[in-house]
């Protein structure tokens, strides 16, 4: 079955091609996701992030619809956030911070559940500095200066979402906003 055309979708997959489990080549991904009938299937880096047409597929349904395909043709288990071009388009636009310097030190935390951005609250109220913290109604945004793997924010926000979350650097969020903007 081909899905009609309709409006663009940005695929985030948690935890795949990080060390060694996990491998998805992303070539076996645009063909899992052409298998499902989605269309014009684009893959940015190799980390997990996929613009796709889904036609009238709700976002919430092309998750689940991709996850399963996942582990029934790859053998993959990984957790599947899909938004609308126009929840990212909100996503970007939400951002209250901007990158003074490296861009890959400024994480969008895309979060699975909207209700879980209401989680978050409490540790907008911390002290976080030198790193900061925002939060909108699709991302938690992180400023990390001495990097991820020293953040204190990045942990606590895994700590109160776990696998509800998938992070990536502002660079990367940049690059699949100028592939959905494409006709």
């Amino acid at each position: 079955m081909t899905i009609q055309q309709g409006e663009r979708q940005v695929a985030f997959l948690r935890g795949i091609n990080v060390g060694r489990a996990k491998r998805v080549a992303m070539a076996d991904l645009r063909k899992l996701l052409g298998d499902l009938g989605m269309t014009e299937v684009n893959t940015v880096l190799n980390s997990g992030n996929v613009v796709f047409n889904a036609g009238a597929v709700a976002p919430a349904d092309a998750a689940t619809q991709i996850e399963e395909a996942l582990v029934l043709k790859l053998g993959v288990a990984a957790r599947v956030t899909v938004l609308s071009h126009a929840q990212f388009d909100e996503l970007i636009a939400e951002n209250t911070l901007v990158p003074t310097s490296d861009a890959s030190r400024l994480l969008a935390l895309v979060i699975n559940n909207p209700l879980d951005a209401q989680r978050i609250a409490p540790l907008l109220q911390q002290q976080w500095h030198p790193e900061a913290l925002a939060a909108g109604k699709w991302a938690a945004y992180a400023w990390c200066p001495d990097g991820v793997l020293a953040s204190k924010v990045i942990a606590a926000l895994g700590l109160l979402l776990g696998d509800g979350v998938t992070s990536r650097n502002w660079a990367t969020m940049h690059k699949l906003h100028a592939l959905l903007q494409q006709p």
